[in-house]
């Protein structure tokens, strides 16, 4: 069987079982688990799945290009931005991170002058100017076309000299056991380095997020200050997530 075909049978596998097994696939077709799982390593980085030991996952729909998430989970993207907003005190430092629920928050931040708004995102940074009086600071850097916000030694430089109060941070996953995730590698990075110049870091957790597995960890639950949740999201995982901040 050709390469081509052995990842059309693992995707299609995927769309079958919602998991790919490597040890199984490789059993039923004859074949080393080493040459299943460079299939998988393969598809992963063509964005197809996300690898994970001993085989690979879905890519969950918060994961995708931030094109494609504007319209998921609309109303609890809204409700999770609006708990966010009443823990925002007058004249405090907060960084907004990139994302289509920090977005939700952008646009229904105090109208406070003396709030100051740090993002690595240039549709955050708009957002915010458009609908509060809030100063706006941009961190520089590559922009990443993934995700629309920057990174990169340009942006890491930055963040060092960055000081605030609250980090609001987006994630793509948030399970349990596998943690808070992302799909994007340097984008992990740049959430961990702005999570250390913060005094607390606060994790948006709409309800597509919940159970949902990405590529690269971000933080331990234990670095975070809480996270919060949609309070109609009804997923059995919430219960089972520590540092949950009430609704």
């Amino acid at each position: 069987m050709l390469g081509a075909q052995r990842k059309s049978h693992l995707l299609q596998i995927l769309d079958r079982d919602g998991r790919v097994i490597a040890k199984s696939v490789a059993q039923e077709l004859g074949l080393s688990e080493d040459s299943i799982r460079r299939d998988l390593r393969e598809l992963a980085d063509e964005g197809k799945l996300v690898r994970v030991y001993g085989g690979g996952l879905p890519v969950p729909a918060a994961d995708r290009p931030v094109e494609q998430r504007s319209s998921l989970a609309t109303d609890s993207k809204k409700r999770v931005a609006a708990r966010a907003a009443e823990l925002i005190g007058r004249a405090s430092t907060i960084v907004l991170d990139a994302g289509t629920t920090t977005l939700e928050l952008a646009r229904i931040l105090p109208n406070d002058a003396e709030l100051t708004v740090i993002t690595p995102s240039p549709a955050i940074a708009i957002a915010v100017a458009e609908h509060s009086e809030a100063r706006v600071v941009m961190i520089g850097g590559e922009l990443t076309r993934y995700s629309m916000v920057t990174g990169g030694p340009l942006a890491m430089e930055a963040i060092r000299h960055l000081a605030a109060d609250l980090f609001f941070m987006g994630v793509t996953g948030i399970d349990p056991t596998r943690g808070l995730t992302t799909g994007n590698l340097d984008d992990a990075a740049t959430k961990r380095a702005i999570a250390g110049r913060c005094e607390q870091t606060i994790v948006l957790g709409s309800e597509e997020k919940i159970g949902a597995i990405s590529r690269f960890p971000v933080l331990e639950f234990e670095a975070i200050a809480g996270i919060i949740v949609d309070p109609l999201d009804r997923n059995p995982l919430i219960a089972e997530l520590p540092m949950l901040i009430s609704s």
